[in-house]
């Protein structure tokens, strides 16, 4: 006969955060593993919002509930990393896609936290997640307390804004105190909702990713809807106008991050990104985020960005990709060709 069970041993708070500081993190907090409210990802899902992001309608309830990833789960650590640099050139790049792709920075720092964790507590459970699982990451940073989840949709924190990203780590044991979930501070403030280029915000807090930039250049592998495509000046990949606009992004502390450094190929212009042989997208673009747009979607990107700046200099490049092997490069050129031979929206 089996005696009674042992609930696993308490680690002290300023311990576990102590050392994901350690291991570079900026930001850490603590939230007691709970299920989640399902309501908010049902009704966005239902709504059609994920566009065609099927995923995020898969292992529900293990999006909502740590227990189901991982069982006797007691705690979320919720981490992140700034990435804002200061006097980083314009660049029609997002810029936390102009570095080294953030996943890798959030794995190493995990792997090296999960170490950590087990050298305060031998035989701690974990499991570690970036945004490619299926850890609602900005919920539990809200939670944790590192920051309130803005109208339009990012985290925000008082220091370091909303130019964050963000991971969580599940474990098996309790702290002897939780951070209290932060309170929105947007107030009345509609900054974001008035500045998206093409009203991606059905209400505040809550993104349509049909309409969204970010999804369009970044998630979207065929043809960008035409009423969209004249509101792709100045993007190629992703958008950061919602979180440019926001007053907590003003003034910010810059990172000073070196995986955060502009690498070459976030840092070209949209006609350079247009132009790129695939020899030099081979060369440029492993180890950054820009890779998810591959290389068809990333000229596809250009080729409508030139097309909605009406970039007349640009004409001799697009009338070569008109003719371009993709099919999505060379429509896309093609729409770029007629914008430059009218004036009409």
């Amino acid at each position: 006969m089996s005696g009674p069970l042992t609930l696993p041993a308490e680690i002290p708070a300023a311990a576990v955060k102590d050392a994901a500081r350690a291991c570079g993190f900026a930001l850490v907090g603590l939230a007691r593993a709970s299920r989640l409210d399902d309501g908010p990802l049902r009704t966005w899902l239902a709504a059609g919002h994920a566009a065609d992001m099927a995923w995020m309608g898969e292992r529900i309830d293990e999006r909502l509930d740590p227990r189901v990833v991982l069982p006797g789960a007691r705690t979320v650590i919720a981490l992140g990393i700034p990435y804002f640099r200061a006097g980083d050139q314009k660049a029609p790049v997002a810029r936390y896609a102009r570095g080294r792709d953030y996943h890798y920075a959030h794995r190493d720092r995990m792997k090296k936290l999960r170490h950590g964790l087990l050298g305060l507590a031998p035989g701690v459970a974990t499991y570690a997640c970036v945004d490619t699982g299926v850890a609602m990451e900005k919920v539990w940073a809200e939670r944790a307390g590192l920051g309130f989840i803005g109208k339009n949709g990012c985290l925000i924190n008082r220091q370091h804004g909303s130019w964050l990203t963000l991971s969580v780590m599940f474990m098996d044991r309790t702290v002897e105190a939780y951070d209290r979930p932060h309170e929105n501070l947007c107030g009345d403030c509609v900054a974001c909702l008035r500045g998206c280029p093409t009203n991606a915000f059905p209400s505040p807090g809550v993104v349509d990713a049909r309409r969204c930039l970010s999804y369009q250049t970044i998630e979207n592998h065929g043809f960008v809807p035409l009423p969209l495509r004249p509101k792709l000046r100045g993007h190629v990949f992703g958008c950061d106008v919602c979180q440019e606009v926001c007053p907590f992004n003003h003034d910010r502390l810059p990172s000073a991050d070196p995986r955060f450094a502009p690498r070459p190929l976030g840092q070209m212009a949209a006609a350079e990104i247009a132009g790129l042989s695939r020899d030099d997208y081979d060369r440029l673009a492993p180890g950054t985020a820009m890779a998810r747009a591959r290389y068809d979607g990333l000229r596809r990107n250009a080729a409508l960005a030139l097309g909605a700046a009406r970039d007349a200099t640009a004409r001799p490049l697009l009338q070569a990709l008109a003719s371009d092997g993709s099919d999505i490069v060379s429509e896309a050129a093609t729409w770029a060709l007629g914008r430059l031979r009218t004036s009409d929206p």
